[in-house]
């Protein structure tokens, strides 16, 4: 379940078409309230009036006075966003809850790496701010966005930024991302990229990058197709705030069968990508499926994303 802790009710002062299908969303607190402070990189979750809560990244500058999102018309949705696009209104109310991120900035080692940053349709929501700082950082940028025909939001923004550092590939030209040139360019001169978007476009850049040495961070919007669970069985889960060990039968995810113990456990997305229902690891290993964590915090194995990953032994003990 949601919990309502940490939700604040804001306004819709604007909206504004972005792109073909994309409207851009302003949010402003209430009168004599300041939202809280975000980094490049975060995200909120938007609840609506059905109780249907949806994540968006934010895209504004962090410095203003209000939030924006992006939010893409998706038909085949569970109808968050058809309900946004087509009903929502100016000086509507929200509640929001936020924000959070898993996406931040990769730190610069010594000197300051360059950046190539990969947006993929609506996945150029979180990329524009955080290119952003990384210009205002004085590091090196490359923006690549790739996308349809007339759904490709703020291009006069990314143009008047980056000149001839931003380049468009429309696939109904032709003119896809060369994914090997780029990742064999980003190994010659040292840069990391930082990419969000489908799946398949983050699988392609992710596998070839690791064949070049090259470090990749990555924000997820929908989960990756997901291998068979490390352990087959069901598995106990002792939940150590809430007193009780519980079993998990493999149908059932640690979170449902935590809530039916009565845990409360703060939860949205339920495909491990949005990072609501994190929770530490105080025993056992965990059989990460979210698309979060990076390889090296999976491996400390001290924190779970409860929806989707499972236990790799007979027994957890999580701090619930």
């Amino acid at each position: 379940m949601s919990a309502p802790e940490g939700r604040i009710e804001v306004e819709v002062v604007a909206i504004e078409a972005a792109a073909d299908g994309i409207v851009e969303i302003e949010l402003a607190a209430r009168a004599g309230d300041r939202l809280p402070d975000w980094e490049p990189g975060a995200h909120i979750d938007l609840i609506l009036p059905s109780g249907l809560v949806r994540q968006y990244s934010l895209t504004g500058e962090p410095a203003a006075a209000t939030w924006r999102v992006a939010v893409l018309r998706e038909e085949a949705g569970r109808g968050g966003s058809r309900w946004i696009a087509d009903r929502l209104q100016v000086g509507a109310r929200l509640k929001v809850a936020g924000p959070r991120n898993h996406f931040a900035l990769p730190p610069a080692n010594g000197a300051a790496a360059p950046l190539v940053f990969v947006a993929g349709g609506i996945g150029i929501t979180p990329i524009v701010p955080l290119a952003a700082q990384a210009l205002g950082e004085g590091r090196e940028v490359r923006v690549h966005y790739c996308g349809h025909e007339g759904r490709m939001a703020f291009l006069d923004r990314l143009h008047g930024l980056y000149g001839d550092r931003f380049t468009v590939h429309i696939s109904e030209r032709g003119d896809r991302l060369d994914i090997d040139a780029l990742v064999v360019d980003a190994a010659a001169s040292g840069a990391a990229i930082v990419t969000c978007g489908p799946a398949r476009l983050l699988d392609a850049i992710g596998e070839t990058a690791r064949a070049h040495d090259v470090p990749v961070h990555l924000e997820r919007f929908e989960s990756g197709a997901l291998p068979a669970p490390v352990w087959q069985g069901p598995f106990e889960v002792e939940l150590a705030l809430t007193g009780v060990t519980i079993e998990v039968p493999p149908e059932i995810s640690v979170l449902a069968a935590a809530e039916a113990a009565g845990a409360l456990v703060l939860s949205s997305c339920s495909e491990g990508t949005c990072g609501t229902c994190e929770t530490p690891v105080l025993d056992g290993v965990v059989d990460h499926r979210d698309s979060i964590l990076s390889p090296a915090q999976r491996e400390r194995n001290d924190t779970m994303f409860v929806c989707v990953s499972r236990a790799a032994c007979p027994r957890l003990v999580l701090e619930l």
